[in-house]
Order: C-alpha cells, then sequence, then structure tokens
C-alpha cells in the first residue's frame, strides 16, 4: 500500500488539530503560569497529537462490517490492483475471495442502460435458480460449478419449478442406479443373459461419442432430455478426453460407463447392425406386438439414418421401447425438437419448459461444467484480456470448405455484418487520429477460428486506422489450430474453453450450421448474428441475419408423419417449430410468440 497517499491525513505543524492544541496550552499558562505548567501542557499536546494519529490510521484502515478485523482488501476502492491485495485468513472471510472480487467489480456499461457481465444480483445465483444441487458436490474437484455466476450476467430465462423439480428426482434415480449399485448389477446381469423376461427397477440410455465436440455436447443434452422424459439413467461413452473436459454432473454418483461395460462394440454399430432398431424393423424381426424383447436395441440417429430409423420419433414405437432396458443411442444429431412432437412426452415438455427456446440454455448449464483444467484456461484468459471491457464482442468462423467459401469473401461478410449491424465501428482510413467525443469505450473482439488470417486483418486494420466513434478495439484469438483433431486431448480442451468463452460476450456472430456456435449461443442466452452461408464466391446480400431463437438447430429432423404414413413437413405443425435461419429444411424450437 501506499502510504503517501495517506500523508495528507497526518497531523503537521499546520494542520487544524496543532493550533486547538497551541490556543489551549495559551489558556493554561494564563491560568497557572510557571514551569511545571508547562511541562504539563506539553504532555497533554502530545498525547493530543498521538491520539489524532491513532484515530486517522483507524479511520483508514478500520472495517466495521468485519467485526473489528483490518481488512486491506478495502485499498482496491482506491486504485489498488487486484494482485496487490492481501486478505486475512480465510476463517474470517466468509465469502470467497473470487465473489468479493466480482461484486465489488459489478458496474454498468457507459451508455448501454444495461449491467455489464461481472453483475451478481443474489447469492441464489450461484445455483442458477435452482437449475443446480445446492449440496452434494465437492467444491475442490469442479470449481467451475461454483464460479460461473460470477463470469456470467443475469438472464431472464429462469428454469420452471418443474424442471427443478424433476433434476432433483434425477439426481435420487441416478444415485441409486448409476454404476455398481445394487441395481445397475441386476440390471447387467439379465444384459449379460441376453433374456428381457421380467421389469426391472432400472433402466438405461448409453449415449455413444461421436463426431465433433460440438455435436457431441447438443448430442448428449438431447440423450439427457430423452432420458428425463422415459425415467431412464443416462450413462456415458468414456470417449478419450471426456472426463479432461467435463465435471461430473451428478451428485455422489457418475454418469461414466463403467470400463467393464459388456457391450464394447459401440464402434461398430451402423444402420445394419443386427440390434440396430430401425434395421429389425425393416425385417419385421421386431414390432409392437413383439412378446419376447431383445435386452438391448442400438437406436441409430446419425444424419444418414432412414426411415425405419427415424420411427423412434413415433408414439407407437416408444411403448415399445419402453419395454427395453438397455438403448444404445448414437447421433450426431440435436434432435430436442421431434421430442416436442411425440404426444406421449408433449405435456411433460410444456411444463418442464414453457418458454421453448430455453432447453439447451437450461440443460447446457446443468450438464456442462468445465473440468478445473479447461476453467483454468477460461479464467486465465477472461481476466487478461476480456474483463476490463465495455463491451464484448464474440466472432465465431467455422469454413466447412474453403473452395466454395474463399478467405477474402468470408472477411469482408464478417466486416460488412459488424458494419451494418453496428456491432463493430468502421476506421477512417483518411486519419491518422481522431479525438473522441465524451467517454472513450473499449470493446473486446474474441475471434476463434481454425485459421489464424482473419484475426490478423481484423486486428491490424483497427491497428492501423482510428475509429470513426474514436472507441478503443483490442482483437484476440485464443488458439488457431489450423485443422480440426477431434480426438486429441489440448484440442478439445481448447475448444471447450473457447466455446465457453465466446458464451460470455455481450453479442455474438456465428457460421451457418456449426453446431461449435449453437452451444456458445445456448450457454450464453444470446440471438447471434449468423452469417449467410457463402455461394457462388460471393459475398451475401444480407451478409447475415439476427437469429429468431437461442435454441441450436437440428440439421436433419424426420419428415414423417407416423399416423398416415408418409412425408409431412414438420416445420409447419406447431407454432413452438419452425425451419432454422441458416438451414432452410432444419427444425428448432422458438417461444409461442415468434
Amino acid at each position: 500500500m501506499d502510504i503517501k497517499r495517506y500523508r495528507g491525513h497526518l497531523p503537521t505543524s499546520s494542520s487544524p488539530t496543532y493550533h486547538r492544541n497551541e490556543s489551549f496550552s495559551r489558556v493554561v499558562e494564563k491560568k497557572f503560569g510557571g514551569f511545571m505548567t508547562m511541562k504539563l501542557v506539553g504532555i497533554l499536546s502530545g498525547c493530543l497529537m498521538i491520539l489524532t494519529v491513532f484515530l486517522t490510521v483507524s479511520v483508514i484502515y478500520w472495517e466495521p462490517s468485519s467485526g473489528g478485523v483490518s481488512r486491506f482488501g478495502k485499498g482496491r476502492s482506491l486504485g489498488m490492483k487486484a494482485e496487490e491485495v492481501r486478505y486475512p485468513p480465510v476463517d474470517v472471510i466468509r465469502e470467497s475471495v473470487e465473489e468479493k472480487d466480482f461484486k465489488m467489480k459489478a458496474e454498468k456499461v457507459p451508455g448501454s442502460g444495461e449491467v455489464s457481465s461481472h453483475k451478481v444480483d443474489s447469492p441464489k445465483d450461484k445455483h442458477l435458480g435452482g437449475l443446480l444441487a445446492a449440496a452434494g458436490y465437492d467444491e475442490a474437484s469442479c470449481l467451475s460449478r461454483h464460479q460461473s455466476f460470477l463470469y456470467r450476467k443475469a438472464l431472464p430465462q429462469k428454469p420452471s419449478s418443474f424442471l427443478i423439480s424433476r433434476l432433483r428426482n434425477y439426481e435420487t434415480l441416478h444415485k441409486r442406479c448409476g454404476p455398481y449399485t445394487v441395481s445397475y448389477n441386476k440390471t447387467l446381469e439379465q444384459l449379460k443373459s441376453k433374456n428381457n423376461n421380467e421389469p426391472l427397477e432400472c433402466n438405461y440410455v448409453v449415449w455413444i461419442s461421436f463426431s465433433g465436440l460440438g455435436n457431441r455436447i447438443l448430442t448428449l443434452a438431447s440423450t439427457f432430455l430423452y432420458a428425463l422424459l422415459t425415467n431412464r439413467v443416462l450413462l456415458v461413452d468414456r470417449w478419450t478426453n471426456m472426463a479432461d473436459l467435463f465435471c461430473e454432473p451428478f451428485p455422489q454418483t457418475s454418469w461414466l460407463l463403467p470400463k467393464d461395460f459388456p457391450l464394447n462394440q459401440f464402434g461398430s454399430f451402423d444402420q445394419k447392425s443386427p440390434h440396430s432398431y430401425g434395421n429389425m424393423l425393416k425385417n419385421n424381426v421386431i414390432n409392437i406386438s413383439t412378446n419376447t424383447l431383445p435386452s438391448f436395441l442400438y437406436l441409430h440417429l446419425v444424419h444418414d439414418y432412414g426411415d425405419y430409423d427415424k420411427h423412434f420419433f413415433c408414439d407407437q414405437d416408444q411403448i415399445l421401447l419402453h419395454k427395453v432396458p438397455w438403448l444404445i443411442m448414437k447421433t450426431n444429431n440435436y434432435f430436442v425438437p421431434s421430442l416436442f412432437l411425440v404426444p406421449s412426452f408433449e405435456q411433460e415438455l410444456k411444463k418442464l419448459f414453457p418458454e421453448q427456446e430455453t432447453v439447451f440454455h437450461h440443460l447446457g448449464r446443468y450438464l456442462f461444467h468445465p473440468s478445473n483444467s479447461v476453467w483454468g484456461l477460461i479464467t486465465r484468459y477472461y481476466h487478461a484480456y476480456l474483463e476490463k471491457a465495455d463491451e464484448k464482442v464474440g466472432i465465431q468462423i467455422r469454413i466447412f470448405d474453403t473452395r466454395t467459401s474463399p478467405f477474402q469473401q468470408i472477411l469482408d461478410q464478417i466486416l460488412s455484418c459488424s458494419f451494418k449491424e453496428k456491432l463493430l465501428p468502421e476506421v477512417n482510413v483518411k486519419e491518422s487520429i481522431i479525438n473522441p467525443s465524451g467517454n472513450q469505450r473499449s470493446k473486446a473482439v474474441l475471434i476463434t477460428s481454425l485459421d489464424g488470417g482473419y484475426f490478423e486483418k481484423i486486428r491490424n486494420m483497427y491497428w492501423k486506422h482510428p475509429t470513426v466513434s474514436g472507441e478503443v478495439i483490442e482483437v484476440y484469438q485464443p488458439s488457431h489450430e489450423e485443422n480440426q483433431q477431434t480426438e486429441k486431448k489440448m484440442h478439445n480442451q481448447k475448444a471447450w474453453a473457447e466455446m465457453y468463452l465466446l458464451s460470455l460476450t455481450d453479442v455474438l456472430i456465428t457460421s451457418s450450421w456449426s453446431t461449435f456456435g449453437y452451444v456458445a449461443q445456448g450457454l450464453g442466452g444470446l440471438k447471434p448474428w449468423i452469417l449467410t452461408k457463402v455461394e457462388n464466391r460471393t459475398t451475401p446480400d444480407p451478409p447475415c441475419r439476427r437469429a429468431m431463437s437461442i435454441e441450436p438447430c437440428f440439421h436433419t429432423p424426420p419428415f414423417y408423419d407416423c399416423k398416415a404414413k408418409t412425408w409431412i413437413d414438420t416445420g409447419a405443425l406447431v407454432p413452438h417449430i419452425k425451419h432454422c435461419e441458416d438451414i432452410s429444411w432444419g427444425v428448432k424450437l422458438f417461444n409461442h410468440d415468434r
């Protein structure tokens, strides 16, 4: 602490305290006189000066609310840097350092009328409005679960009381039926015997890891919702990096499929597998009236699925599937919208999600907590580059084919969208310096892309030229891996960290068709500006359009009427399911008023 700034508080020869003491001594002299009197006056004056110094220092360092404990953390409000602050022992400070730090930094974004993402409304936000259980977790094993609320602004989307209740019930079910419990072992014995001759207490759906990280996150959320609706326990295939990316979401149990699970041929499962439900329907091996059912079935819901595979979304087929204790599911689709078209699920889904477009927002924030190693990547980057900006702008760039999407066209499109929608200021190429008017605001631009070229071009543009608005633009890119490397641990950790960082931005630009962007917008509750897909190597007009829903898109939905057994447009049946903004044949959830 710099003591120089407090010198003005100490008594000096010209201070009011000294003058008061001098006047007092004259009165004493006149009344008593003599050497002893002067000595007495000197002692009294010295005592008063010491008392003044003591009181001044006490005022500077004393914090009544801490019960009389001196706390140097208060120096931060006087301009000290966070790293200079020293806190007393943990038993003195009841709340965490992180929570206090963010509460002290809560502020209004100048000119926006909105609270910045540092705002913490109340302690209950730590559990996301009841979405997360308040007890049963080891905080040290998953810091993100207990700290993530510090990095997000308060959002209007709140979980329904029915969803909260169902999640607590599911946690109880998972604890009772999870790996190596008595119920799990009993069901496993039946699976090994290949018999399904008696009903069991616990039924399961096993999610097979498949496709890229964005797809995996979306499909895992879809499978969990199906588990909620059918009272099944979700178990997760142990793909290479699962534990390195995510914390365990359920208290006092695990969602990871045990390594000794008897079905270990997941890689060979496809449409033609003998236990494929669609294949068995096609070959009349199984139907709704079948008495003897297998102990497990494989559900093929990948983008190349056939008409018989799509029977999964029919009500009658759900009656049959309900009788099978083990369902093994492989998918790269966010199939949630089609669950809303299954009549037997309809009423419960209405109660779970009165706002239909919040499904992934709530389930994603409930299920996907970054592991401690990934959380370190996120928080270090956030504090180093994004925290101090008045506004954070995310730009997510995914190029599927460089032949049809040339670099310059994509760059022009990004800038055109940013300028047209007033997301970023234009630059003045004729002036070297522009004097800002009013408060000089700053924007941090976070770019995520496998290619580092977009970052270089945009950063250099704002470095070489001033903005017409006088705003300060800072451009950052955490990584550029050049190629997608789905099975590499560090690649996936970086990808997950960047999705999460994008979800912390205030406004977001995403690429069409990209599940990476879907995850970011869903977790952040953001309606992004979606870049229109480039065709004929020219910049589209308009370059982007605003998403009408925060939900991800189901890229390959079934266009099948289960009752009429004919083709139907499933994007035009109900008001809360419409076609996606970026894929005309895809469908997504919207709120009723959209």
